[in-house]
């Protein structure tokens, strides 16, 4: 399978979109086709395990890949999760609860960035690059530890993430700036993610940069979800879960379901719109968003406008203006029309704003929302009270806006909610939403959330509280090509 770009025509192997990460024109990788889904497939799904389910559907997308080399990456991946990497849980509402944080560390993020690694490290090898690899990361929390994670002492590969000094949570925070591994790098900036995101996206697609970063060895790739190799595996999960369903007879091969997702930079929902047009029975797609809700805005209203306020809330990796896997989604709706992205890609740089005919917007099967600060602790509460079940705020925001969607809908469908992060991320969010007690300290406050809700406390956050900080440095937004130099050269 060949892969053209959002903003351009070329065609290139996935091995090579992978190692790329984003393609030369600034645009995003795309497949030329989307392979599809029989129920005979869904009946080989029953019988595989995870690991199984994410080589046999990545290979569709990866046929330079072999089913063979793919099945031995995901067990290796999966491997480090505790228990199942993908497990779904039945509500007493009847809905069910999409669990992605049961790996290293504790986010959706490792069901790809576990894998990713191995995908670039073959990929290199298929394309038969000579450069070593330079990983560079934006986050707004979550992606970066799971990226350090994963690519921590890979060989020839360095990677860099650069995240907002003030726009984590401290358990986030000293998640990455505790990472050990000798090629691994991290740096605060002065501003929020969009303003790291933007200068990524500014060495990625500027020439000089390119340039002064090969002439050290380097040659560029991603582990945010533009990569193609991050947003692939990211399908595996929705199949995986409807399959399950099927299995344990809660639905019919057929039968609609939907799924409700939490939404900043849009890949995870983009994946589901994926599986969705790979043949999945989806209803509804319902976009979850914080205050920061330029998507809620997208879907209701067909217009793009991050010419707003940015807020910083208790659900920081949805703390997102500048979403860029929309980007994916526009090159659907408008029939595949590479000039029609790259002249709102050219809108929304010059004047932070475009607008799509309502009606293409529509047609793609989006429901959105957004919840509040108070919406999102109320639910935290009311959501342990009838399920007896822990959610992170970002998973709260998702459930308060699936309530609300019911509420205005009655739409019946079976729903599952995606659940992006363990409860133990945020354990004083958490905590203060189930019992109106603020601790300060995170790990008192584990302490506490464990002996509140019984909820497992993961030996990782055990193990931070007495790890040292290795990556102290902050930076301003318009150093960060400096910074990345800087790291390269180990100054």
């Amino acid at each position: 399978m060949l892969y053209t770009s959002t903003r351009g025509k070329c065609a290139v192997s996935a091995a090579q979109a992978i190692v790329n990460g984003i393609a030369a024109d600034g645009g995003l990788y795309v497949p030329e086709t989307f392979p599809t889904f029989t129920k005979e497939d869904f009946d080989r799904f029953s019988a595989m395990d995870y690991p199984a389910r994410a080589a046999f559907v990545l290979n569709k997308f990866m046929d330079d890949f072999s089913v063979e080399e793919l099945t031995e990456y995901a067990r290796k991946a999966y491997s480090r999760f505790d228990g199942e990497p993908a497990p779904l849980c039945k509500l007493q509402d009847g809905s069910f609860m999409l669990e992605l944080w049961h790996g290293p560390t504790l986010a959706f993020k490792d069901m790809a960035l576990t894998l990713l690694p191995y995908l670039i490290t073959a990929a290199r090898k298929k394309t038969g690059a000579k450069d070593k690899t330079l990983i560079l990361v934006a986050t707004s929390g979550d992606t970066g530890k799971a990226a350090l994670e994963g690519f921590k002492d890979v060989e020839d590969t360095e990677i860099i993430v650069f995240f907002p000094d003030q726009g984590v949570s401290k358990m986030q925070r000293l998640q990455m700036v505790t990472q050990t591994g000798s090629n691994v790098h991290v740096a605060a900036i002065k501003g929020n993610f969009d303003d790291a995101q933007s200068a990524v996206k500014a060495i990625f697609t500027g020439s000089d940069c390119i340039k002064a970063i090969k002439e050290k060895g380097y040659s560029l790739s991603s582990a945010n979800s533009i990569n193609w190799g991050r947003l692939a595996p990211q399908i595996v999960y929705y199949i995986s879960a409807y399959a399950d369903l099927v299995e344990s007879g809660e639905i019919e091969y057929g039968d609609k379901v939907n799924f409700t997702v939490p939404s900043g930079n849009f890949g995870n929902i983009l994946a589901a719109y994926y599986a969705k047009k790979m043949g999945l029975p989806v209803g509804r797609l319902i976009c979850a968003s914080n205050v920061n809700n330029v998507l809620t805005d997208f879907f209701n209203e067909g217009r793009y406008d991050i010419d707003r306020e940015f807020f910083k809330t208790k659900s920081p990796s949805m703390d997102i203006l500048i979403s860029s896997n929309l980007e994916r989604l526009l090159f659907e709706m408008s029939g595949r029309d590479e000039k029609f992205v790259a002249r709102k890609m050219a809108e929304l740089k010059e004047n932070k704003v475009y607008s799509v005919d309502k009606k293409k917007v529509d047609a793609c099967g989006f429901a959105a929302g957004f919840a509040d600060e108070d919406e999102t602790r109320e639910t935290t509460f009311n959501f342990f009270e009838l399920n007896d079940y822990a959610l992170d705020p970002h998973t709260a925001v998702a459930a308060a806006v699936y309530s609300d969607y019911l509420a205005g809908t009655g739409d019946e469908t079976p729903c599952v909610i995606v659940s992006t992060a363990s409860p133990y991320k945020f354990p004083q969010d958490v905590y203060f939403a189930l019992t109106d007690d603020y601790e300060e300290d995170p790990f008192k406050a584990a302490v506490k959330l464990f002996e509140y809700t019984a909820l497992e406390l993961p030996q990782s956050i055990e193990k931070l509280k007495t790890s040292p900080v290795l990556h102290p440095d902050v930076v301003g937004k318009e150093d960060i090509f400096d910074a990345v130099i800087k790291f390269i050269t180990k100054e």
